[in-house]
């Protein structure tokens, strides 16, 4: 006998609603948005009692005479059955409760909650309370296992899981769901059921199916599915006997399975199609109570429960709505006239083969994993036995509607991000931020007091404090220096507006709206230097000046999903493509409206972290783009290499619980300060009171950070990365802070010569030199210091081969060149590795001859020019202070030697000297009178006497050979007394030296 669908009567105020019944069936209990609990004695009930348990009532739960409710003041409180007198709180979250429901003896109370949480109280004192985390995501549903030893939840972080009550720890979790922020933008309430008293499965809805898991081993052992089922089931209850499963779907469907049988017994369609969120048996089995989301209270009535033909006739259980949606499109084959089978008395045909020509279910056939289901064939096998005359009369009508197709088993599409402003929270919320940036605060409240938006400046000499009666209802804005721009969507009379308060116009009218073209909404806006742009769900794109003027129009690639401005620059991000497995396809693009406007960015894919969305996009105080994934990732465009991107800091990191976040307001390079908003429990901050900024610091992923040379190279190029901003400002005309850039280059150059020394005391020469590479002139000229006090030779040689270049190449550029290059890079000039090796010769471009050490007149470069940086002081420093102190008395004739040996090497000096037509000289008379003695050879001068006195018999070379031997014996201090040289010319006479000594016969 087909169940009767009663009237459906209104209940509650529009919006999420519940039901159950009491112990004894006496009673229906609802809750609902208007924060009131009703008992019905009936559907007919025309003035049920009711109970105010808040501003709005979220769930509710019966059981031995207690009456539990989640409430809108974040609480779960307890109330008398059926008087309904208050018997305390239970527990309290940090947010309000989604999902409240007793065990299978009243003695406990399972809440979830929007702050990631569940807890478990006893009843009798809620004092015991157990607190299971783990979801990274708001909590849909929480359901006991009959045998109180588990408790099964479902999260929006797309999660069902089982845990373990005692031990308060997860037995398995299933990733089955949609992902979602919150439970307002769940796909599905996702209401998870366990059968009563046997407790053998645990019914999870996933989309229009029914999973069952087997308790114990966890195995998904079967599916339930309809044909008629198209929208995702929303919530599942299990009649008492533990053999039916009800279910309700977003799209109003009403279904009842033998579970045992896996087959469809009852099926119905709410009468409006609005979704079903609330279900209920009656402890007899008889009745289903159910509730929509506009308010409403229905019931079916006459549910036959019997076991014995579930499915005797099935014309019974269609609704004459429903005759006509099966038998519409059958074919030929399949036709809705039954033929009878000769000799079969029983008419057992119809158990595989409605009176409607076809299964019923196809879930009784196949399963979601397109393979037979093995209880419904043995289900059919003993009903027919091994009779094979029965067998021949059954098989010919169900083959043909067994049909093995292919089920796509690939990766699914996941749907993507809605548009969305950054720094704005979302737009159901009665009171929400419609902007936070660096400017200032839009605040809109949408409540039964007051439909208005609160502008705030945080410097308040820009402008005063605004109120703005939001008679339009915008739900987008932007504020910057100079106007605050907001936007509405349309609707059937009024098409979508932008509307532009611009306070900083000089005339009296501050104010102008446009409407956009008809069937076209704004999906996203911002604000630059001048100009506002917003993007529209016609993939357009629509640039305005700052007073009303229509300017550049263009098509987007994709949908938007989030735009930034920051001066002459736009930054817009745009679905680009589907993505798969949780991802999202993000494009990027970056423009710039100067005098020349040009595209910087195009079309390129934004990274994202795994399984992540967008969260925050901007830009820095200093104009670099930036933005934030979910996963609390933070990136900046690295202009220098390439406009990629390079994550500077992970917000995770500081959040002391998987529950809290950080909701990004704003980003400086200069200081380097991540402001943002810390939010315990949620993604989002109240609007009241008003949220604490705080200021978090950045930190390159680097590998090892923990050592001193990671933390020195994350350092260094933290400070590249985040002074880039001075080159693309001045580039683009703007005045910088020199004094700033100055500091930055200062900074950069004393972590390379930190890092250069510490490589030094790690024997790594090679590394030193790569360092040394990303110095300028004068910090190389420290590292060579630093080189020949540590005694290192062969890299004090390459240091003063490098110096020599880099001077070269500042002397080829000149100083408007040298600006425009990057302040952390000391230019070199790149060796060919495919020239031949010639004889040595100075290059023709250089303009001045080969200088073979440059440690011979580094000390009349120090003089002459000084270093930059902290080069400018380097007796001051214990490292790098001179070998021995200089003798006063020598002094005049040094320096005036130095002078003539830097005015030889220079080439400017040089070029002046020369006539125009030189006189022949062979090139080593040249070099011999260019250059200046070194200190073995003075010492040399003055011991030859000695030398050839001792033995008179050797010739040039072996006194050469005899003065070395005696030379390298000599202390510094001796060298410098016996010819009194500089300490400079010491090492670089010894350094000949030893270089000599291998190109004597």
């Amino acid at each position: 006998m087909p169940c009767e669908r009663k009237p459906m009567r209104y209940g509650h105020s529009e919006g999420h609603t519940e039901v159950c019944f009491d112990d004894q069936g006496k009673f229906i209990v609802t809750c609902g948005n208007d924060g009131d609990v009703r008992i019905w004695e009936g559907l007919d009930d025309d003035d049920p009692k009711f109970i105010t348990v808040g501003e709005k009532a979220y769930s509710l739960a019966l059981k031995n005479g207690k009456l539990v409710t989640a409430s809108s003041n974040n609480t779960v409180q307890i109330h008398t059955f059926p008087d309904g007198d208050p018997d305390g709180i239970l527990t309290r979250f940090t947010t309000n409760a989604t999902h409240v429901t007793f065990n299978s003896s009243g003695s406990k109370v399972g809440a979830g909650s929007s702050d990631f949480m569940i807890k478990v109280v006893e009843v009798s004192d809620s004092s015991q309370q157990k607190t299971l985390r783990g979801h990274e995501a708001p909590v849909l549903s929480v359901t006991f296992d009959p045998k109180d030893d588990f408790l099964a939840s479902s999260s929006c972080d797309g999660s069902v899981v089982v845990w373990n009550i005692e031990e308060q720890t997860q037995v398995i979790s299933w990733p089955l769901l949609q992902k979602t922020n919150d439970v307002s933008n769940a796909k599905s309430l996702c209401r998870l059921a366990w059968q009563p008293k046997t407790a053998e499965f645990l019914a999870v809805p996933v989309d229009t199916k029914v999973h069952l898991y087997e308790r114990g081993s966890w195995d998904h052992v079967s599916s339930l599915s309809d044909d008629l089922l198209t929208q995702p089931i929303n919530v599942l209850a299990w009649s008492q006997c533990g053999q039916f499963l009800a279910a309700g779907s977003v799209g109003g469907s009403l279904t009842v399975w033998d579970v045992n049988s896996k087959l469809c017994v009852e099926r119905c369609k709410h009468e409006k199609g609005f979704t079903v969120c609330g279900l209920a048996w009656h402890p007899s089995g008889s009745q289903i109570a159910y509730t929509d989301t506009e308010g409403c209270l229905g019931l079916l009535d006459g549910l036959s429960t019997s076991t014995s033909d579930p499915v005797k006739d099935y014309d019974d259980l269609f609704d004459d709505d429903d005759d006509g949606l099966m038998d519409e499109g059958l074919s030929d084959n399949n036709s809705p006239v039954k033929k009878p089978v000769a000799g079969d008395d029983d008419d057992d045909d119809d158990f595989l083969m409605p009176a409607t020509g076809r299964v019923r279910n196809r879930g009784a056939i196949l399963d979601d994993e397109n393979s037979l289901d093995t209880g419904s064939l043995k289900l059919g096998q003993d009903k027919f036995g091994d009779d094979d005359d029965t067998g021949s009369a059954v098989v010919p009508a169900a083959a043909p509607l067994v049909p093995l197709r292919p089920v796509y088993e690939g990766p699914l599409p996941t749907p993507p991000q809605k548009a969305f402003q950054p720094g704005s929270t979302p737009a159901h919320l009665t009171h929400r931020f419609m902007m936070w940036n660096s400017v200032g605060i839009v605040r809109g409240y949408n409540d039964e007091q007051d439909n208005a938006i609160d502008v705030e400046f945080h410097d308040t000499a820009v402008h005063h404090a605004m109120h703005l009666t939001n008679s339009l209802g915008h739900t987008m804005a932007d504020i910057s220096q100079e106007a605050v721009l907001l936007a509405c969507p349309s609707t059937d009379e009024l098409a979508s507006k932008l509307q532009c308060l611009h306070f900083s116009s000089w005339d009296t009218n501050k104010e102008w709206m446009v409407d956009l073209p008809k069937d076209e909404d704004a999906r996203a806006l911002c604000l630059g230097q001048g100009w506002a742009a917003v993007a529209t769900s016609t993939l357009i794109l629509r640039l305005f000046s700052i007073g009303g003027v229509q300017r550049e129009i263009f098509s987007l690639p994709g949908p938007v999903v989030c735009m930034a401005g920051h001066g002459e620059q736009l930054l817009v991000v745009y679905h680009r493509a589907t993505g798969f497995d949780g991802e999202q396809a993000l494009g990027v693009q970056l423009l710039q409206f100067g005098q020349r406007k040009r595209q910087l960015i195009n079309g390129e894919p934004l990274p994202l972290s795994h399984k992540s969305y967008l969260s925050w996009l901007g830009f820095t105080a200093e104009g670099t783009p930036c933005y934030v994934d979910s996963d609390g990732v933070v990136r900046m465009l690295n202009r220098s290499l390439g406009n990629t991107w390079t994550p500077v800091c992970n917000t995770r990191e500081t959040c002391k619980s998987k529950s809290d976040h950080y909701w990004v307001v704003g980003v400086h390079e200069n200081p380097q300060q991540l402001r943002c908003i810390p939010c315990k429990g949620s993604r989002y901050p109240p609007t009241l009171p008003r949220p604490a900024v705080a200021i978090l610091p950045f930190k390159l992923p680097l590998c090892q950070t923990t050592t001193e040379k990671g933390q020195m190279e994350e350092q260094f190029w933290r400070s590249v990365l985040f002074h880039n901003h001075y080159s693309f400002l001045s580039s683009s005309g703007y005045e910088i802070d020199e004094e700033g850039q100055s500091r930055s280059q200062k900074e950069q150059q004393e972590l390379l010569m930190k890092m250069f020394a510490l490589s030094c005391k790690l024997d790594r020469e090679f590394r030193s030199m790569e360092l040394a590479e990303m110095m300028t002139h004068n910090a190389v000229t420290l590292a060579i210091r630093y080189a020949s006090r540590s005694r290192r030779m062969a890299l004090a040689q390459r240091l003063s081969e490098l110096a020599l270049e880099k001077a070269n190449q500042i002397q080829e550029e000149g100083p408007g060149e040298q600006e425009e290059e990057p302040q952390y890079f000391g230019k070199v000039g790149r060796a060919n590795p495919f020239k031949v090796p010639g004889s040595g010769k100075p290059s023709a471009s250089s303009g001045q001859p080969r200088v073979t050490n440059i440690l011979d007149n580094m000390t009349s470069s120090r003089k002459s020019a000084p270093l930059g940086g902290s080069a400018g002081k380097p007796n001051k420093s214990p490292v790098l202070k001179p070998l021995a102190p200089r003798p006063k008395s020598k002094m005049t004739g040094t320096k005036a030697a130095n002078r003539k040996t830097q005015e030889d090497t220079d080439p400017v000096a040089v070029q002046q000297k020369q006539p125009e037509v030189p006189p022949p000289a062979s090139p080593a008379d040249n070099t011999e009178n260019k250059r200046p003695k070194t200190g073995f050879q003075l010492w040399l001068e003055e011991n030859r006497k000695n030398i050839t006195a001792d033995h008179p018999d050797l010739e040039e070379t072996d006194v050469i050979k005899e003065a070395m031997g005696r030379f390298r014996t000599l202390s510094a201090e001796d060298k410098i007394a016996s010819c009194d040289i500089a300490p400079c010319f010491v090492f670089s006479m010894s350094l000949k030296v030893s270089c000599f000594q291998f190109t004597l016969p």
